[in-house]
């Protein structure tokens, strides 16, 4: 089984960084979509970011131009550079992988990082 690991969460004061991690060491990851999402308590998860296997970017108008996702294939590894972070940015945040096996895709899911935005 695939297993995402992210990393990188924590607490923040309004207006600094974090940078999210998610990697596996039992799959190889870079033919696949990839992407991040957020969860808020009593919440729906939504995608935040996504960047496809050709490194084509999405994002969510709220984070635009102050979060940017970007993947080093070297590493595996996926990544979430957050800035100038609000306290709406708020959430636990999930890694997802859309892989290729043949003609379908298997969707993967990391655990989750908990990301606190404090005014």
């Amino acid at each position: 089984a695939v297993q995402l690991v992210e990393s990188g969460g924590g607490s923040v004061q309004a207006g600094g960084s974090l940078k999210l991690s998610c990697t596996t060491d039992t799959y190889t990851l870079n033919s696949c979509n990839m992407g991040w999402h957020r969860q808020v308590p009593g919440g729906v998860r939504r995608l935040v970011s996504k960047i496809t296997s050709t490194g084509i970017t999405t994002y969510i108008d709220p984070v635009k131009g102050r979060f940017t996702i970007f993947r080093d294939k070297s590493k595996n590894t996926l990544y979430l550079q957050m800035d100038s972070l609000k306290t709406e940015d708020t959430a636990v945040y999930y890694c997802a992988a859309e892989c290729p096996m043949g003609p379908m895709f298997n969707n993967y899911w990391g655990q989750g990082t908990q990301v606190t935005v404090s005014s």
